[in-house]
């Protein structure tokens, strides 16, 4: 998982936590809210009635002919005043909920009884406001509560989201310029990434420090091999050339001779893998150049003339039918030699009697060259392995193991991908996607 929505989750996970403690807390405090929020409005109401207070409107409400507000046809508010004995004095406010029947209708209520004087007279005053108005205030809130919740989410969200990914770019540029991109340590770009993060800087320098070691590593490496080819292939070749002036001294005996024509076998094996390797080695470390223009049916066209004599030898049925003449741009030494070993292997492992078949097709924007035979064919373990150097599928026949290893060196040097299918004593299938 990237570090990025690692974030997002963290940042997430933690909101919605914050965002359902403070819901659950308004939420179980939203009665109090509320039922202050009324009080509070039905002292003011009492305030204002008892402050413009006078004769008339004490007649009137003793009188009961005005006990509703202008909301009366709702029911939702009522005010009654009633004359108290003195004995009942009291002059503090009580809020209290109950049930009223008012004009032939049971509401629930939110009342303040209040007791004062007027001119000498005790008064009771209840004024009550309908519940369901309460509700609809608290279904309000709620619902504003839950809007405004649920928008502080997303942008917060989105704000982390936005501003994480600003602060991981540099990060990702790293890992891309730095790492994933680069082929070759020869061709390492040394420039620092530009970040006022202090650990982006030491993660930057640290892997430009890492890349100067093992580009040093890799020059020395270089060095090495062309060293010891060159030192391997001179003492191999004084060799051969003694062997062989031995073999012209006249009258050697027959085991002697034997035994020279095994040596200068066993220096010729060595020499090709010296070679082989040293192929190898120059093709990974791009020592040759990719400028000329290639045309795969003329490689296969030329490489059957070469191999015509091997095949006719084992009575095999060989197919090259293209229907494209795919151009590229490469080194067409190279491109030789990697099809020239792909065909041969296809001849070496076949049947007596056998095919090999080359087909192409084009599929997105690759072209795929295809070589199937009908040969021995590897396990499926063997197929893993088949690109190890000195790693063979067919251990009783003579050979070194790095026939493939060369094939997939010219193929990441050309950036051809391989896909090898095989299947025990059913045949081998091996594609090149250009």
């Amino acid at each position: 998982m990237k570090l990025q929505v690692k974030f997002s989750l963290y940042n997430a996970v933690t909101k919605i936590a914050i965002i359902l403690v403070l819901g659950a807390i308004i939420l179980f405090s939203l009665d109090k809210l509320a039922y202050n929020q009324f009080d509070n409005r039905l002292i003011k109401k009492k305030n204002k009635i008892i402050k413009h207070l006078n004769d008339d409107e004490i007649d009137s409400l003793l009188n009961k002919q005005q006990s509703f507000t202008d909301y009366n046809i709702l029911k939702e508010e009522f005010i009654i005043l009633t004359d108290i004995p003195d004995n009942q004095k009291d002059s503090t406010a009580k809020v209290f909920t109950e049930k009223r029947e008012i004009e032939g209708d049971i509401e629930v209520y939110r009342i303040l009884n209040y007791k004062f004087s007027y001119h000498t007279n005790w008064y009771n005053l209840e004024i009550g406001e309908t519940m369901t108005a309460l509700q609809s205030i608290k279904n309000s809130i709620r619902f504003y509560m839950l809007i405004v919740l649920v928008a502080a989410l997303l942008v917060t969200l989105l704000a982390d989201f936005t501003f994480s990914n600003f602060l991981l770019k540099p990060f990702y540029l790293i890992i891309d310029k730095k790492i994933n991109l680069v082929d070759d340590p020869s061709h390492y770009n040394y420039e620092n990434i530009p970040t006022t993060t202090n650990d982006f800087k030491i993660l930057d320098n640290s892997i430009n420090s890492l890349m100067r070691k093992i580009n040093t590593l890799f020059a020395l490496e270089k060095q090495f091999i062309a060293n010891v080819s060159h030192e391997l292939l001179t003492p191999i070749s004084i060799l051969s050339t003694r062997f062989e002036n031995m073999l012209n001294t006249p009258q050697i005996p027959v085991e002697h001779e034997n035994k020279i024509y095994a040596s200068l076998k066993t220096l010729n094996r060595l020499k090709v893998i010296i070679n082989s390797l040293l192929l190898i080695s120059k093709v990974e470390n791009n020592q040759y150049l990719k400028t000329e223009e290639i045309s795969l049916k003329q490689e296969i066209e030329d490489i059957y003339e070469d191999l015509e004599d091997r095949i006719t030898d084992k009575n095999i049925s060989y197919s090259a039918a293209l229907t494209k003449d795919f151009h590229f741009t490469g080194n067409k030494a190279l491109i030789h030699t990697l099809l020239i070993n792909i065909i041969n292997n296809a001849i070496k492992y076949n049947v007596i009697g056998g095919t090999i078949t080359i087909s192409d097709k084009s599929e997105a924007e690759k072209y795929v060259l295809t070589i199937s035979d009908t040969g021995q064919g590897m396990s499926q373990a063997l197929v893993e392995d088949a690109f190890d150097r000195f790693k063979r599928g067919n251990s009783e026949e003579n050979g070194f193991g790095l026939g493939l290893a060369i094939v997939q060196s010219i193929a990441r040097f050309h950036r051809i991908e391989i896909d090898i299918k095989s299947e025990e004593h059913k045949g081998t299938s091996i594609s090149l996607s250009f």
